[in-house]
């Protein structure tokens, strides 16, 4: 039991610390204007942050960070023309949109089953229309 919350605290503080690095980048929120490389970092940030377990001591500043990023990610590339229309950007689009409802409606609340294998499922094929270029 103590090996695994200290496990989940340092966890989630690897979290803190690569989100908050990613936000000291170049852009806001850590996007540097490339598509594919914006697209993979806020993945990645995701994936981590929808894995939190659901006794993190940081969850709350986690959600906070994700939300961020996702409004400065959507923000960014949704009136671009040469990205709107990707197949990669309409997928993520999806997912953006139903995590940031979720966090919307339900705060620091874990994600549910059903919603975090869906998001999953879009992350991966985001990943695959990115190698492909679409």
């Amino acid at each position: 039991m103590f090996f695994k919350n200290f496990l989940s605290r340092i966890f989630a503080l690897a979290l803190v610390l690569v989100i908050g690095l990613m936000g000291c980048s170049s852009g806001p929120a850590g996007l540097t204007g490339n598509y594919s490389e914006d697209t993979a970092a806020v993945l990645s940030n995701l994936k981590t942050a929808i894995e939190l377990p659901k006794d993190a001591p940081n969850q709350k500043e986690v959600v906070t960070l994700a939300r961020q990023q996702i409004s400065d990610y959507a923000s960014r590339y949704r009136r671009n023309s040469k990205t709107a229309g990707l197949r990669s950007f309409t997928t993520m689009q999806t997912a953006l949109n139903a995590l940031a409802g979720y966090y919307s409606s339900y705060g620091v609340r874990p994600l549910p089953d059903k919603l975090k294998n869906r998001l999953q499922e879009e992350f991966k094929q985001v990943e695959i229309a990115l190698k492909r270029g679409v």
